[in-house]
């Protein structure tokens, strides 16, 4: 395993991150430990949860991935393990989560952070992450900006204040956001720059062979601003595994939470799997390899988050770390992307 540092921060993180958020509905507690105590032995040492999880969200499931995260966390090497977790957002229709947040402001924040440490079983998180912007933007699966969509949200100063006196207290020790673009980068690292403030460390976005809508505005953006990527859903939600080509009834997120998976839904991505998948196979590869090694091995990826539901499936995503594609491979692999571009944006 191979580790890097995120953005300016003294975070040395695994080139894989273990993602938690099917612990507590698809993933019993007992299920869930297995699969950190895997992904530790393979020498991960980073791992992301958030308040929200588990998925579907639902007032049931709310806090439940914490606290599974908080039960086995609570028999580790505190300082072994980069947590990383996040506050929800607003405009989300969640109105179990404190009544529907409506911004990152003090009170808010606050009660998601003293929340989450309570669950986490711990007194600080490593990396403390906004899941997504409090204005108006496109995102999960959206694929234009509406204006005449504008809403209220917390100023961008004022929620790094409120990070700020987290990390003052010793509660986080550094901030990131999630499902970001360009502008909203840009105006958390000059306002952090202009006032003094926490800087964000990283974003966490969706980043796969379906939607590489990163790879243009905001990869520039990051790499000059110093800004991690920390991918997730590097499989596309399991439909670059290929599995639903054959039988769109397999087993999965998709089938078990009808209209879970918009993003997914749109009428290129069933043609660009199936280049996809043929492409690995005439190579020697199953889909979800190819998938998994192109995201792994990006410039631009600093750590792509792995989740599973089986064993099976954690040992592919963790043995995929050793595959390493050809230049012939990548040139085809852009050249069904020029044919497919981001067909699930």
């Amino acid at each position: 395993m191979d580790y890097v540092t995120l953005g300016q921060s003294s975070l040395k993180v695994s080139r894989l991150c273990i993602g938690t958020m099917t612990f507590g509905v698809q993933n019993s507690e007992a299920e869930g430990h297995a699969q950190l105590d895997r992904a530790f032995a393979a020498g991960i040492n980073f791992v992301d949860t958030a308040e929200m999880y588990a998925v579907p969200p639902s007032a049931e499931s709310y806090g439940k991935t914490e606290q599974i995260v908080g039960t086995w966390l609570k028999r580790q090497p505190r300082d072994k393990v980069i947590l990383a977790t996040k506050a929800t957002g607003p405009g989300r229709s969640l109105s179990w989560i404190r009544g529907g947040p409506s911004g990152f402001d003090a009170q808010n924040l606050t009660e998601a952070l003293d929340s989450s440490l309570k669950r986490l079983q711990t007194d600080y998180v490593d990396l403390y992450q906004l899941h997504w912007p409090a204005r108006n933007q496109p995102m999960f699966g959206q694929w234009q900006y509406e204006p005449d969509k504008e809403r209220g949200g917390t100023d961008i100063r004022e929620t790094l204040e409120v990070l700020a006196g987290f990390v003052s207290a010793g509660k986080v020790r550094h901030v990131g956001v999630s499902n970001e673009h360009p502008w909203g980068v840009m105006r958390f690292t000059q306002l952090a720059e202009a006032h003094g403030l926490p800087r964000i460390v990283s974003t966490q976005n969706a980043y796969n062979l379906l939607n590489r809508t990163y790879d243009t505005a905001l990869a520039e953006v990051c790499h000059r601003e110093q800004v991690s990527l920390l991918a997730y859903s590097p499989l596309g939600f399991g439909f670059l595994s290929g599995k639903y080509l054959d039988n769109p009834g397999a087993t999965g997120r998709v089938t078990q939470f009808p209209g879970f998976a918009q993003r997914y839904s749109k009428p290129n991505v069933e043609p660009a799997v199936r280049a996809y998948a043929a492409l690995a196979r005439e190579h020697g590869l199953t889909p979800s390899q190819l998938a998994l090694a192109c995201c792994y091995r990006r410039w631009c990826v600093a750590s792509t988050i792995i989740g599973a539901t089986t064993m099976a499936q954690l040992e592919e995503d963790l043995g995929a770390w050793d595959v390493r594609l050809s230049e012939e491979v990548l040139a085809a692999v852009d050249a069904i992307h020029l044919r497919y571009t981001n067909p699930a944006p």
